[in-house]
């Protein structure tokens, strides 16, 4: 899982927060990047961050936290969906 930020974003802090609250075991796992690291990230995600993205890329989550696209994420994958 990657989340991309920027430095010194409250709703990014928030975001991490509530997420290792909701996932602890997700957030154990999580690896931050600065979404001006990358142009290409910058263009697909500059002004939607925080960003959670899935190892494939996709999208879980983005803006204000909220855990249930990301429960259903984790839902599928464990049926086998994902």
């Amino acid at each position: 899982m990657l989340l991309l930020t920027r430095p010194d974003c409250p709703l990014c802090d928030e975001f991490a927060e509530e997420l290792a609250h909701e996932f602890p075991a997700l957030a154990a796992a999580l690896y931050t990047a600065d979404v001006d690291s990358r142009d290409d990230w910058r263009e697909l995600y500059g002004r939607r961050i925080p960003v959670l993205l899935g190892a494939d890329g996709a999208v879980w989550s983005e803006g204000v936290f909220d855990p249930a696209p990301i429960r259903r994420r984790l839902a599928a994958a464990a049926a086998g969906g994902l």
